[in-house]
Order: structure tokens, then C-alpha cells, then sequence
């Protein structure tokens, strides 16, 4: 017969025979009786239809969990088992907790913003405005959630008197994502809102789901009113996000985008105002100034200048004319001396004389036969000739 051990001593043996063989498994199943105590540990078991298993995860591994999950969640988890020996208790201790099927979500959302991509939903270019100030605003969120409230708030104090529809829908779990398409068409039928907020306050992955829906980005996209994603908080990034018109961080974010600043546009007007006012007041000073120096005076005082002036252009016009027919008979008379100083007639001034048959000039006597008529021109007049030999 062998010989017996303590109960410690066997205790002790399965614990080393559990945490060799069982120190790392990656286990999937349903959260139950989740507790999270005040110490930062997390106690709960995981189940499936024919077994349950107690978990335990510490502060220090919980902390880097995205999510904190909470009774009937579907969750895989990694650890390794140990035995609790003063209890006699098998617990797995947890180092990572993630949603089940996290990974194979994460893979899908990534291949439908790859598709969606591709189609152009995502480009710049086929996005639009938003309105400079819009008198009507629609909402489409729960009408419950904090969002709601803080979207209100936020208008009332940046510019009161602006119209707000809230088009209630969904935001998480089965069917939200329908309910929003909804409440987007309803926005869209009454014609009234000139800008849309769509989107939640923030929560976990699972609950901002519903934002990432292909039908629901494919009818934020074919809207023709201009929408504003505003989904979680800043470092949540939906799928509605990415193909709204504009995104928001917050919702409260997406108010400010929304409408402009009215005290801060009063002022600016006011601004606008004192400058108009300026330019036209320096505007007409310039030409009251140049009214000054043209001020209309006494007609007959113009009447005797013009008198005077015409007095003026006609001596003027007189010594002019004077000076330019003296001009040209100086000229005139310059041409006839040369025109005499070359004529033929001064020529005879010298005692030469000029034989013509009475019309030309003879100018050879071989030319000239005995009983020939000539006519002889002296200086002093003309004489009869014949000719002899």
C-alpha cells in the first residue's frame, strides 16, 4: 500500500501539473455572474451549455480591455488555469478578454470601407457644404440620449431662435441602423432642414455598431441635404463618419459646425457697419472737397470773361492773318524777281534783239530765205523786216 499524502502536498501537486499543461488556453463562451469589484478585479465564470469555468482577470490585465462586459456577453478569452488550494477552487485567470468574433467584425469593416472607398463614397469632391446659417436644423438620434440635449444646448447658446426637428431613431442594438435610414427619410420628406446631425453620444464598439451599416453610409451618401456625423467621441471613427459630409468629434462638436457663433457675428457686422460708414463719410468729404473748387459763379461775370476772351482770340486771329499774308508775299515776291531775273525780255535790256516769223523765235539764219517777212523785237517794241541775200 502506498503511502498517503496531505491534502496541501496533493494540492500543490495539481497546481503545477495544471499551470504546466494548462498555463496558456484561449477559451471562447458566455459571461456569467460578472462582478467587478471595488478592488479593480474582475470576478466572473464562463460557460457553455454542459460546463462552467470561474474567471478571475486583475486590475493590472482588465485595465488594457476596451470594453467591460457584462452578463449573457459572448467574450474569447486567454489565461491560464490555477488551482486555489485554501478553497480547493480551479479558476482561469485571465490576461486578455475581447468580444467573440471581434476580429472576424474588424476584418469585415475593413473590407466594406475598402469597397466603399473604391465606389468614391469617401472622396472629398462629392461632399457638400454646409450652410452659412441655417434656419432649420434636423436631428436624427434617440430622443432619449444625452446627445439630444447636449446638440440643444449647444445652439441655444451659440445662436438662439434656430428651428430644430429631431427625427427619433435607434442608436444601438438589433435594427438601429434601419431606424436611422428612417429617420433620415422623414428629415428628408418634410423638406424643412437645410443640415442634418446624425449620430450618438459615445460607448463601446458594440454599441456604436450600428454606424458602421453599409445601407445606412449608402443613404447618408445619397442625401441631398448636407449631414454631419457626429458618432461617440473623438477617437471613435465610424463608417458614417467617413462618408458624411462633414464629421464632428462630439455632437456638441457637431452644433458649433452647424451654426455660426451670433455674438461673434454680431460683432463682425458690427465691424463691417463702422467700415461702410467710415468710407462713405471720407467718400463724401473727397468730393465736397472737388465741389468746393467748382462752385458755379456769377453768369455775367462769365459773360464778360467770355467777352474778353473773344476780344483776346480775335486780335489774335488778326495779327495772325496779317503776319501770314505779309508771309506770303515776301514769298511771292521773292519768286517773281527770279522768275524776271531769268526772262528773255532782260536780255534786251543790253541792246539784243529777237527775230521772229511772228510767232517763234528764229533761231538759225540757214532757217531764213531772201523776201522772207520777219518781225524784229527791240527792247522798246517791234519792227518789220525782210530779208535780202
Amino acid at each position: 500500500m502506498s503511502t498517503p499524502v496531505s491534502v496541501s502536498a496533493l494540492a500543490e501537486l495539481l497546481k503545477s501539473h495544471v499551470g504546466e499543461f494548462f498555463g496558456h488556453v484561449m477559451v471562447v463562451g458566455e459571461v456569467s455572474n460578472f462582478t467587478a469589484h471595488r478592488s479593480g478585479h474582475w470576478y466572473f465564470a464562463i460557460k457553455d451549455d454542459n460546463a462552467v469555468i470561474n474567471c478571475v482577470m486583475f486590475r493590472g490585465n482588465n485595465a488594457r480591455c476596451r470594453v467591460q462586459p457584462t452578463t449573457g456577453d459572448r467574450v474569447v478569452i486567454t489565461g491560464g488555469l490555477d488551482l486555489y488550494a485554501p478553497q480547493g477552487r480551479l479558476s482561469l485567470i485571465c490576461r486578455t478578454l475581447q468580444p467573440a468574433g471581434a476580429g472576424d467584425l474588424a476584418a469585415r469593416l475593413e473590407a466594406l470601407k475598402r469597397t466603399l472607398a473604391a465606389e468614391g463614397l469617401f472622396a472629398p469632391d462629392r461632399k457638400q457644404g454646409l450652410p452659412p446659417m441655417p434656419r432649420c436644423i434636423g436631428v436624427a438620434t434617440s430622443p432619449t440620449g444625452a446627445a439630444f440635449q447636449d446638440i440643444l444646448k449647444v445652439l441655444r447658446r451659440r445662436f438662439p431662435g434656430r428651428h430644430v426637428i429631431l427625427s427619433p431613431c435607434k442608436v444601438q442594438g438589433h435594427g438601429a441602423a434601419d431606424t436611422v435610414i428612417e429617420a433620415l427619410d422623414r428629415l428628408q420628406q418634410d423638406g424643412r432642414a437645410e443640415v442634418i446631425i446624425v449620430g450618438r453620444g459615445g460607448g463601446s464598439p458594440e454599441d456604436l455598431m450600428a454606424f458602421n451599416d453599409e445601407a445606412l453610409a449608402r443613404a447618408i451618401a445619397a442625401c441631398p441635404v448636407p449631414i454631419v456625423s457626429a458618432v461617440g467621441h473623438e477617437v471613435d471613427v465610424s463608417i458614417s463618419d467617413l462618408v458624411a459630409d462633414v464629421r464632428a468629434a462630439t455632437p456638441s462638436h457637431a452644433a458649433e459646425l452647424v451654426v455660426p457663433e451670433r455674438d461673434g457675428l454680431q460683432a463682425y457686422v458690427d465691424e463691417l457697419t463702422e467700415r461702410l460708414v467710415l468710407g462713405a463719410q471720407r467718400s463724401i468729404a473727397r468730393r465736397r472737397e472737388k465741389l468746393d473748387h467748382v462752385r458755379l459763379r456769377d453768369p455775367r461775370q462769365r459773360i464778360v470773361e467770355g467777352r474778353l476772351r473773344l476780344d483776346e482770340l480775335t486780335d489774335r486771329l488778326h495779327l495772325g492773318v496779317k503776319a501770314h499774308v505779309g508771309q506770303q508775299r515776301s514769298t511771292i515776291h521773292q519768286l517773281g524777281g527770279r522768275l524776271d531775273a531769268m526772262s528773255p525780255l532782260k536780255v534786251l535790256d543790253r541792246g539784243y534783239a529777237v527775230v521772229t516769223d511772228g510767232t517763234t523765235a528764229i533761231t538759225s539764219a540757214v532757217s531764213l530765205q531772201p523776201g522772207d517777212s520777219v518781225r524784229i523785237r527791240f527792247q522798246d517794241g517791234d519792227r518789220g523786216a525782210v530779208i535780202s541775200d
